[in-house]
Parts: structure tokens; sequence; C-alpha cells
């Protein structure tokens, strides 16, 4: 296939686009193809955690990304009269740097990803372009085009959506817990600006489950649950929209009603993300409900995981194999944040006002004795191209540094890829000239991270994680998981010998 692109994404939403950007930033010839002429203009996510924003810094997004979000340090949950039941409490910036719970409009996002795809040279867009047609060969795909024509690409990743066309051609089998709710999505621009205390709420009340949340500055979300029996063209009608937010204070003439929509909440994956030359990610992948703020992360954790081991084997630096770890840690994860995701939706979505009220009583009590509650961290990635070690697959660090008289975050001011990284000298310095040249050749960079030493540790956030992880070297994936660690520096040459081990 010597035209052939070198990936063919099929779809354009937030997860297609950011592999684009991590696929073209590499220089791969990438061809996007979405069946909609134009970008969907109105809200569906409107979160994302710490490491999603770091992965869009990633694809040159971090720069906007302040104007683009507004930072959630809190979400409470009451029951119907107003009592707490839990507080999640930010603790400011996560391990990556960023705020652990960010807020925005999507369409935003997409416009800010999409300039990032045009500016690469290598990566064509082209809207109003359905795929009929899909064959598969031994050493790509061929793509058939609803307007007519072919594409072939050596690499085909399915973007595009729940009702994937390209997973139709997998031929997977899905996972279903059966877990169907049927939601109105209200999005809402208040047109004089107005403080909202606490930032997100979840109301348990079971005359009406109710969730209220920023939309991004200066918008807002409200979600309601469709109750047993309701009409589902009534809860559907605008008038119902205005009806409920009502007791917000909220009205035609100080609120623009921007987008109005019932959802069912599904909770689903695929078993098989990978059949030869074909992918999947995000929506295609897998469904979760929206109740940990998931759903959109997940599709771009897809595209961070997927994007590096790609080039690797686009650049033959490791056999093809290795792309049937992107299922088997994503499996894991994603499932874990599936079921999570449930857990919660098992204690927001009770109508019955005796099992309300049952709950409300342990969450009270529960609450009182706790506390303020962190949020979760992310759960690790299932096996995979990792090595043996407690941390593998946890997130690595990332924090303000000084190096060369720049000063941002690590990423931006040192670079990224498999890095090595210790506060106890330059970890590059243990290496033999045979491991330091294989390293070299993926690109790796090496620092030592610590206050007043080559890259400064401003903050002190590298000798704090060093310091509570009880390591003294780690080796970090370009998707920034942890590989693996040593007890001190000297262990730097195993590290890479097994990394070297694992890409065969």
């Amino acid at each position: 296939m010597a035209d052939a692109l070198d990936v063919a994404i099929v779809g354009y939403g937030p997860v297609g686009q950011t592999l684009a950007v991590l696929l073209g930033q590499r220089g791969w010839r990438v061809g996007v193809f979405e069946k909609q002429p134009a970008a969907y203009p109105l809200p569906r996510a409107v979160h994302f955690d710490h490491e999603v924003a770091r992965i869009l810094q990633a694809a040159g997004l971090g720069d906007e990304l302040p104007a683009l979000t507004e930072p959630a340090d809190t979400y409470e949950w009451r029951n119907a009269g107003g009592d707490t039941l839990l507080v999640i409490s930010s603790r400011g910036l996560g391990v990556s740097g960023w705020p652990e719970a960010n807020m925005f409009a999507q369409p935003e996002l997409e416009r800010a990803l999409d300039r990032r795809v045009r500016a690469l040279p290598s990566v064509t867009v082209h809207r109003g372009a359905e795929v009929v047609g899909l064959q598969p060969g031994l050493e790509g795909a061929t793509l058939a085009l609803a307007a007519g024509g072919e594409a072939a690409a050596r690499w085909v990743v399915g973007c595009d959506g729940a009702n994937s066309f390209v997973r139709r051609h997998v031929g997977s089998t899905v996972t279903d817990l059966g877990f169907f709710y049927d939601w109105l999505i209200v999005d809402v621009v208040c047109r004089e600006p107005r403080t909202w205390t606490p930032i997100n709420l979840q109301m348990c009340d079971p005359q009406r489950p109710t969730t209220l949340v920023s939309g991004g500055p200066g918008r807002r979300r409200w979600e309601f649950m469709r109750l047993p029996g309701e009409d589902l063209a009534d809860l559907s009608n605008e008038a119902t929209a205005w009806r409920l937010l009502a007791p917000w204070g909220l009205t035609p003439s100080n609120a623009t009603l921007e987008r109005h929509a019932v959802y069912t909440f599904q909770a689903r994956w695929v078993d098989e993300w990978r059949r030869g030359r074909l992918l999947l990610a995000g929506d295609a992948a897998h469904q979760m409900p929206p109740f940990a703020g998931q759903g959109m992360c997940s599709g771009i954790r897809d595209a961070a995981n997927l994007a590096w081991k790609l080039d690797l084997v686009l650049r033959e630096r490791a056999p093809e194999s290795i792309l049937d770890t992107y299922a088997s840690e994503r499996t894991v994860q994603v499932r874990a944040m599936v079921e999570f995701s449930i857990a919660l939706g098992r204690v927001i979505c009770v109508a019955d006002p005796a099992e309300a009220a049952a709950r409300d009583a342990a969450m009270i009590a529960a609450a009182r004795d706790r506390g303020p509650t962190p949020p979760l961290p992310a759960p690790s990635l299932g096996p995979g191209l990792l090595a043996d070690d407690p941390l593998a697959g946890h997130l690595c660090v990332q924090g303000q540094v000084v190096h060369a008289r720049r000063r941002g975050l690590f990423d931006d001011v040192v670079g990224r890829g498999f890095t090595l990284l210790s506060p106890a000298g330059d970890p590059l310095s243990r290496l033999n000239p045979e491991l330091a040249a294989f390293f070299a050749s993926l690109g790796g960079i090496a620092a030592q991270v610590a206050p007043g030493g080559p890259v400064g540790d401003v903050h002190g956030h590298y000798a704090r994680w060093f310091g509570d992880q009880g390591v003294g070297v780690v080796l970090q994936r370009p998707d920034f998981h942890v590989f693996g660690t040593a007890p001190t520096i000297d262990g730097t040459a195993d590290l890479v010998a097994k990394l070297s081990d694992a890409l065969g």
C-alpha cells in the first residue's frame, strides 16, 4: 500500500481530533473521515480531569485550557431536605499538574482541537465524508465513501461513536451491564453573571433526582431524571425544561435555553478492541453513565494510549503485537470507570421515598464522621506494556519546573515521550552505550528534577511524589503512565533494559 495513509480515523469528535493531533505531531499521514458536514454546535460532555488536561496539553492546547474551562473545587450531594450526603472536595492541582476537575463546553473544545488539527500539514480532514465500506487486508484497509471514491490506510481507527460503523467490521461482542435510565439534559446560558455555590450539586430527591453543574464559563447544565411512568414526549418538551428550571430562578427573561434533550444512559464496552488493522476508541468502544464525568475522558485516554503505540509500530521500533496491549490496558480501566459510574447512579437514581430515606440516614452519618472526600484517583491500567512494579500503570507526576531560563509545566519546558526522572542525579549517566542508544532511538529524555537542580522543582511537587512513593527513579511512558520504578537511581539501567525487552 505504497500510497496509503498511515492512519485513517473515522469520526471527528474530541477523541478522533485528539488522536489526529497526537499522530500528526509525530509526522504521520493521517486522513480523518467524518460523515457530518459541520461540527455539532451544542454542548455534550462538560467535564474532564487533570489527566485529560495533560493529554490536551500534549496536543498543544495548554495555553488555551484556562480560558476554556472553569475549575470545580466542590461537588456536593444533598437530599430533598437540603441535608449534606457527600462532599467531594478537590485538592486543587492533581498529580498531572492541572486542576482535578475542569468544566467546559464541548463545542469550544472541539473548535480549539480543530485548529490544532488543521495546523498540521500531514493531517487532512474530510467532512461530509461518510464511510460506507471497509475492506480489511493484511497490510491495511480500503475505505469506500458514500460520495464515491476510496481511501487506503495502513491502520484504521473507529472513533465514530456509539453507533460505530467500524465496530461492525471488527465484529466484537459487547458486554452490556443493563443500566438504562432516561434523563433530560438541559444546557443554559445565563444572561447575567451569577455565582453558584457549590459549583456542582447533586440533588438526591426521590421526587426528581437532579444534577446541577457548571457547563464551562458562563454556562450551566441541569440533568433531570425521568420518573417511573413519565411520558417521554412531555419530558422532551421545551415548556417542561423551563418548568423544571423555575425553582432555580431561571426564566426565558434571564437565560437562554441552549439545548434540551432526553438521553438514555448506558453502561457497556466491547470485548474486542482490535481486529487486524482495525481498532476502536471512544464511544465506539465503550459507553458509561455520566455520574463520574468520565465518558469523554475515557475516550481521550484511549487516544493517548493508542497514539504512541501506533507510532512505534509505524516506525518499526516495536512489533504489531504491542497493539494488543491497548485493549488489555484500557479494558480494565474502562470497566472500573463504568462500574464506578453505575455505583454512583444506583445512589442517585432512587425514586422510592422509603429507599431514599434509608440511603440518606446512612450517608448523613458517614459524611458527619468522614468529612469532605477527595476525588478518587483514576484506576490503574490493566496488564500490558508495563514492568512488574506496584506503581506501573499509575499516573506519573507533572509539576512546575525551571530549566534553561524557562519556567512552566515539565512537558512544555523539558519535553515529553519516554522519560526518565530522578531527584538524585542524571539517569542517563547510569546507562551503558547500548542502552543509551536504544533509549535515544525512542526519542527518550531524562532529567534530574530537584530544588535547585538542573531542572528546578519549583514547588517541591516532584520531591513530594518521589518521597511519597519511596522510589529513586521512574520511567514514564508517552501517555504519562509509569512503566516502572527503582528504589535508587542505580536501577535505571535495569528499567531501560526491561523496556527494551517489552518492546521486543
